[in-house]
């Protein structure tokens, strides 16, 4: 299952036309191109450092984020062996066709599952009385900063684990968990005014509004992002709506259904109490989050790091109940992925061979350029920029018309006029 679950992720990428990047794999890239001058506070640094770290090995950017993601993958299955920790629900989770597509994707979520599980795997040995002490202590606070350096969203995982040791304040190691994220909190602090107000001191003005998104619509999509996260075998909808979209939202609320069965009717120790509870504090958190800070959808991507523990959680307890029979779950689920793949197949290497075809007549393969929008809803044009970021990641987003007129800026419709792109029938 590990070896079709490997090649599964390599093909996913391969057959997509723009190699699985979103517009935030631009910024990622990017930032790791032009790495140590710092690009932007956006996103923390640890994400475009690991692929900074592989193009040293003389792959490029795009490549270099493809081998973050296999290694990502392989070093929470070898962990697991390694510590015997979760071993046979972690093969089952990582071939979930969701976490198989966040593998493969140019996105920081592919770096931060294998240390949510290094989180998970402290706070078990903490919990179990194992670890204790200063030792405790350190590897828990490191652990925590570890994960904020990543992704912002793991401020959740911070507050989740001071959550946790204030409701079990009694305990032996409560105080540990509360010390560890209050050192977390600390060095939010620090990083903020220290580096993201250095290089950026509107960025908590331009990403911070009240009543962004109203209540109504965060539900229906948050209900729409839970059904998705959770449905085993597919991870998202029909954005064109269909009976289809009825079919996976079931398969999916069903599921968690069943899952709140288990967690409720099965004893929980205290380590898996507190892998539940970091889970819904992370997904409750990223919710409401939504009001204030602007950001896409809640989908398995968005969840990926929390979902992924009661996953781990929820597959346990079925091998408990079904034994090796549980692997099948895991074997649909690829075929799924790969009867998708096939059918919404694009080919990047062919792309990829015309877009660095089309830069190389134009010389402008190695020079800094950007790529005109009218907005960034429109989706199907910067496809294009994604595509052209996996040759050169120098290019940023301009929404000015009179960048327009510039020889380094490109435009959908220029590029069309000189190339063919062989596109995905779905996303």
């Amino acid at each position: 299952m590990v070896i079709i679950t490997l090649v599964m992720t390599i093909l996913r990428f391969l057959l997509n036309e723009k190699g699985r990047t979103s517009p935030d794999s631009i910024r990622y890239m990017r930032f790791a191109h032009v790495f140590p001058e710092i690009d932007n506070t956006t996103t923390p640094l640890g994400y475009p450092l690991f692929i900074k770290f592989f193009t040293f090995f003389g792959t490029d950017e795009f490549w270099s984020s493809k081998i973050v993601g296999i290694f990502s993958l392989f070093f929470i299955i070898i962990f697991a062996w390694r510590k015997s920790f979760f071993l046979k629900e972690t093969i089952v989770t990582c071939s979930l066709f969701g976490f198989l597509s966040i593998f493969a994707f140019t996105m920081s979520e592919a770096l931060i599952l294998p240390f949510v599980f290094l989180f998970t795997y402290c706070a078990s040995q903490i919990i179990n009385g194992i670890l204790t002490g200063r030792k405790a202590f350190f590897y828990l606070s490191v652990s925590l900063i570890a994960l904020f350096n990543i992704r912002y969203s793991s401020l959740f995982f911070i507050g989740g684990a001071g959550l946790f040791g204030l409701l079990f304040w009694k305990k032996a190691y409560s105080k540990i968990f509360v010390f560890s994220a209050l050192v977390g909190v600390v060095y939010i602090i620090g990083y903020k005014f220290l580096f993201i107000d250095y290089y950026n001191t509107n960025y908590v003005n331009a990403f911070l509004e009240i009543g962004l998104h109203p209540t109504s619509k965060l539900i229906v999509e948050l209900g729409k992002g839970l059904a998705t996260t959770f449905n085993p075998f597919i991870h998202m909808s029909n954005p064109a709506g269909g009976k289809i979209n009825f079919a996976i939202y079931g398969i999916g609320i069903i599921n968690i259904v069943l899952m709140i069965y288990l967690f409720l009717s099965k004893n929980l120790s205290e380590a898996e109490k507190f892998i539940l509870l970091i889970g819904v504090v992370g997904i409750i958190f990223s919710y409401f989050i939504q009001y204030f800070y602007s950001i896409t959808p809640l989908d398995y991507r968005l969840l990926a790091p929390f979902s992924f523990m009661i996953w781990l959680l929820y597959f346990k307890k079925l091998f408990e109940i079904f034994g090796y029979k549980v692997y099948a779950i895991g074997f649909l689920s690829l075929c799924s992925g790969g009867l998708f793949t096939i059918l919404s197949k694009g080919d990047y290497l062919e792309n990829r061979k015309e877009i660095t075809k089309f830069l190389k007549e134009e010389n402008l393969e190695k020079t800094s350029l950007l790529y005109y929008l009218e907005s960034r809803e429109d989706l199907e044009k910067i496809q294009i920029a994604e595509l052209i970021s996996t040759v050169n990641p120098d290019i940023d987003l301009t929404f000015k018309p009179s960048d327009t007129l510039k020889r380094k800026t490109l435009t959908y419709y220029k590029v069309l006029q000189k190339i063919k792109i062989d596109k995905n029938k779905y996303q």
